[in-house]
C-alpha cells in the first residue's frame, strides 16, 4: 500500500491506494461503497481482468485514507482526479460500488462500469421515516439523537456523519443523463440498499449502457466476479 498526499481547497488529504499488476498496462480504477473500503474490491477483483493494471483507492474518510472536512459527491470526484493527476494515470475503466459509482460516474471515463450504484432516491420505508421525525424532534430540544443513526455511520466521526447526511439522498437522475461513458451495470437480484428497479433506471438514463441483474445481495459482486469479468470482456470486444 502507498500513500499520496494532495491539496484540495486549501486543505490536505491523504489518499491510501495500491497498484497491482504491469503498469504499462490499461489502468481499471475500482472505487468502494459507502462505509467500506479498497480491500473489498481488492479481495474480489484481485485475481480477475489480468490484461489490466488494478489501481484500488481508499475514499477520503475510508480505510487508510484521512478527511476532517465535510465534503459531497463532486468533492468527491475532485480529489480522485486531483489524486490521478498526480499519479500520472488516466483510467481506461472506472468500477465503482454504491457510493463510489456516484464518484465513478463523475469521472465521466471512457468506459463505466457501476456495481449496485447509489444515485436513485427510493422512497425510504416507514421505520426510516420515523426515526427522521425523532431525530428532528431530539435536535429541537437538544437530545441526542445518535441511536437513530443509521448502520451506515456506525463508529464513523461527526464529519463522516455529516458527510453522510449530505450525500445520503442525492438525486443523480441528471449526471447518468449527461454522462458520456460509455457503461456495464451489474446489479443484485436480492438487494435492497439499492434496489434492482434503480439498475433499471439508470440504465435507462445512461446514453450507452448494458444491464446484467446476478443473484445476490448489495455485494453481489464478491461471488460473481468470475462472471462479471466474462461478461465485461464479451462487452468490450
Amino acid at each position: 500500500m502507498a500513500k499520496k498526499f494532495l491539496k484540495y481547497k486549501g486543505k490536505n488529504f491523504e489518499i491510501a491506494y495500491e497498484i497491482l499488476g504491469n503498469q504499462t498496462k490499461e489502468y481499471i480504477l475500482f472505487l468502494h461503497g459507502w462505509g467500506s473500503n479498497k480491500e473489498i474490491m481488492k479481495g474480489s477483483f484481485g485475481g480477475r481482468f489480468e490484461g489490466f493494471t488494478h489501481l484500488y483507492v481508499d475514499l477520503p474518510g475510508f480505510g487508510k485514507s484521512s478527511n476532517t472536512e465535510v465534503i459531497d459527491t463532486q468533492d468527491y470526484a475532485q480529489i480522485l482526479s486531483i489524486f490521478l493527476q498526480e499519479l500520472g494515470v488516466t483510467p481506461s475503466v472506472v468500477f465503482g460500488h454504491s457510493f463510489g459509482g456516484k464518484v465513478a460516474t463523475l469521472l465521466n471515463p471512457k468506459e463505466l462500469v457501476l456495481l449496485s450504484s447509489a444515485g436513485i432516491v427510493c422512497p425510504k420505508p416507514l421505520s426510516v421515516r420515523i426515526k427522521i421525525i425523532c431525530a428532528k424532534i431530539f435536535k429541537k430540544f437538544k437530545i441526542s439523537s445518535s441511536m437513530l443513526r443509521s448502520q451506515d455511520v456506525n463508529g464513523m466521526s461527526e464529519v463522516m456523519y455529516e458527510v453522510f447526511k449530505r450525500v445520503v439522498d442525492e438525486d443523480f437522475s441528471s449526471h447518468f443523463s449527461s454522462c458520456t461513458s460509455k457503461a456495464l451495470l451489474f446489479w443484485g437480484k436480492e438487494d435492497t440498499a439499492t434496489p434492482l428497479s434503480s439498475g433499471e433506471k439508470i440504465a435507462s438514463l445512461l446514453k450507452d449502457s448494458k444491464l446484467y441483474a446476478m443473484e445476490g445481495d448489495h455485494f453481489f459482486f464478491i461471488k460473481r466476479s468470475k462472471e462479471i469479468e466474462e461478461r465485461f470482456l464479451e462487452w468490450r470486444e
